[in-house]
């Protein structure tokens, strides 16, 4: 599937990944609605797409990964916000997407920005990035899920301690809490994503996305409930080719040559 020309995101393949970057560094990468809707129209694409199994997401410039709603668009255009179902950034309100994106953090990820970060499975931060959630700062309230994942993330009292402060967390602090798991040179952040990239692909990808689908539907049910659980994914790897592929070249010592289905 060939990716189109974007005017607020670019959007590359790169073998089996997919690297989108919010494009608007002179906003702070901030989101109006077309920009939404250009990310939701890319993540459409890529959740299509059987040739691309994994993607990552950043933002353009060295200051901001994103800033969240672009309010002074929204305060020039009569409040309007415009969200489309996909969610903000279309990833906050994706649930049925199992291939898996990592977020690498460059700068700035607040309000719907770091509600972005927190939807995807995997974030890399710049020693430069810092996180937060100011919306009861001017108001409002972070309304893109990020009420919800953050509690389930990093615990409800240290997810407390920032959405009623609406304090910014350094990438030192984000990594203690459990938001980063790796923090990185700015100049390496890409390389390091990439490289975190490469380690899912060398899985096969049915099998990632079965984890994925697994653990994010387990989550609120009893253990005992949750092993009983019938998940399709699980269903679709235990029929693929792959599932035999795996152990095939484990017993003939090579690298398994995995097709995705």
């Amino acid at each position: 599937m060939s990716l189109p020309s974007y005017e607020f995101v670019t959007a590359q393949a790169e073998g089996r990944l997919l690297v989108v970057t919010i494009n608007r560094p002179d906003s702070l990468n901030s989101l109006h609605p077309p920009a939404n809707k250009e990310m939701s129209d890319v993540f459409d694409r890529f959740a299509a797409d059987p040739d691309l199994w994994v993607a990552i997401v950043t933002g353009a410039g060295e200051r901001a990964f994103s800033a969240g709603n672009d309010l002074r668009w929204t305060a020039q255009n009569n409040g309007v916000v415009d969200i489309p179902p996909a969610g903000f950034g279309g990833l906050t309100n994706r649930f049925d997407l199992f291939k898996p994106i990592i977020a690498a953090v460059n700068g700035f990820a607040l309000g719907g920005g770091f509600e972005i970060a927190l939807a995807c499975d995997i974030i890399i931060a710049s020693e430069k990035a810092k996180f937060g959630l100011p919306e009861p700062k001017v108001g409002l309230a972070a309304l893109a899920g990020g009420m919800h994942r953050l509690p389930r993330q990093i615990g409800l009292k240290n997810a407390m301690a920032l959405m009623l402060t609406g304090r910014h967390v350094d990438a030192a602090e984000a990594y203690r809490l459990g938001i980063a798991q790796e923090v990185v040179a700015p100049d390496k952040l890409m390389q390091r994503a990439r490289e975190w990239a490469a380690e899912i692909l060398e899985c096969a990808p049915l099998s990632v996305r079965a984890s994925k689908q697994v653990a994010m539907g387990s989550l609120g049910h009893p253990l005992e409930e949750a092993v009983k659980i019938k998940f399709p994914a699980v269903r679709d790897l235990s029929r693929s080719e792959d599932f035999r592929e795996g152990p095939r070249a484990f017993a003939e010592k090579r690298k398994p040559n995995w097709k995705g289905c």
